[in-house]
């Protein structure tokens, strides 16, 4: 008998490693867009003014006040937003705005001006204060100048770096009432000369005596010698190589700044003063004349130098003791010309001097 049942054949695909589908390709990257909004958000934050922070706070708690206000945004490129005060509920911006104020274009050059004054100020007190360094290296170590180290004093001051060389009770700089340098004195500022022209910067040049009184011929007295002192020793130093430009200017105090206040005739008071001036004093010198800063006498009080040693008095023009100057004006000014023809007055052939020395 004929069998007409159909016969099914079942088959099974077996399917290896299985299908997750797309889904995790989305929350990937939803999780990368928050992300990068994430950071976004922290770079903005960081970069924002504690203005900016304050009106974006006032935003989300008081988004009403924002809305009718001059401008929607709350940072606008265009300026900072203005809350509206009559709809504002936030206490914290009740308070109007202030307008941030741009500098103009005058305050710029103003500001950039007086920042290139300080750091041309700064290069010249680090090129004087190597100067001092270099200077005080040669005396500890220049057998002519080791003897003479009680008597060169050295000091950074407001107009630049002072150089005082004094007088010691058995070692005068120059000839008892003349301005003839003594050999030793000669050398110290021959040697010094070669240091200080390797700096651009002018020096004035100071003379001072002692409170001895002192009357030369045609009555010639302290203050011409120490202006003829002081010029003797500008030549010294020109002879020494160091330009004659460079000399800005030449002063005779007499006995009106002391070294030793304390004691009018001590030999300290003695002293030839050379200032290597900063660019700010020797503008202030080369545009007001008289009125220029002074040699630094009133910058440190006589005790910061230690005296050589105590002596006898030199001839030199009466003060009384602790007599004090007034810094902004030199008693005594006068350009190198004239303090020659002082000098050629005081003493007929006492300055005169070999200038192809070297």
């Amino acid at each position: 008998m004929d069998n007409n049942q159909p016969i099914i054949v079942k088959r099974v695909k077996k399917v290896v490693g299985g299908h997750h589908g797309g889904a995790w390709k989305i929350a990937f990257a939803d999780f990368a867009t928050a992300m990068m909004a994430f950071f976004l958000v922290l770079w903005l934050m960081s970069s924002a003014t504690p203005e900016q922070k304050r009106v974006i706070s006032g935003y989300f708690q008081d988004p009403i006040g924002f809305s009718e206000s001059a401008s929607p945004y709350v940072i606008d490129l265009g300026g900072t937003p203005t809350p509206s005060p009559d709809k504002t509920i936030n206490p914290q911006i009740q308070e109007e705005p202030q307008d941030e104020i741009l500098p103009d274009k005058a305050d710029e050059a103003l500001q950039a001006e007086k920042l290139a004054e300080q750091l041309a100020e700064q290069v010249d007190r680090e090129r004087l204060e190597l100067l001092l360094k270099e200077l005080q290296v040669k005396v500890d170590e220049n057998p002519e100048l080791k003897d003479f180290r009680d008597q060169i004093h050295f000091e950074i001051t407001q107009d630049g770096l002072r150089i005082q060389i004094t007088d010691a009770d058995n070692r005068p700089m120059f000839d008892l009432g003349s301005a003839q340098l003594q050999p030793y004195f000669e050398d110290i500022l021959l040697i010094m000369a070669d240091t200080i022209k390797a700096v651009p910067n002018k020096i004035s040049i100071s003379g001072h005596t002692d409170a001895k009184p002192f009357a030369g011929r045609n009555g010639v007295g302290n203050w011409e010698l120490s202006a003829s002192r002081a010029n003797a020793a500008r030549r010294t130093l020109e002879a020494g190589g160091y330009p004659e430009d460079q000399v800005a200017r030449v002063v005779g105090y007499a006995s009106s700044s002391l070294f030793d206040r304390d004691d009018p005739m001590n030999p300290v008071n003695r002293r030839i003063d050379i200032i290597v001036l900063t660019k700010k004093a020797q503008s202030a010198m080369e545009g007001n004349g008289e009125g220029a800063p002074s040699d630094g006498d009133s910058d440190a009080p006589a005790s910061d130098a230690q005296p050589a040693a105590p002596g006898a008095g030199d001839n030199a023009a009466p003060a009384p003791a602790g007599a004090q100057r007034d810094p902004a004006a030199p008693v005594t000014s006068m350009p190198a010309s004239a303090v020659q023809k002082q000098a050629n007055v005081f003493e007929a052939g006492v300055l005169k001097f070999d200038q192809t020395r070297q």
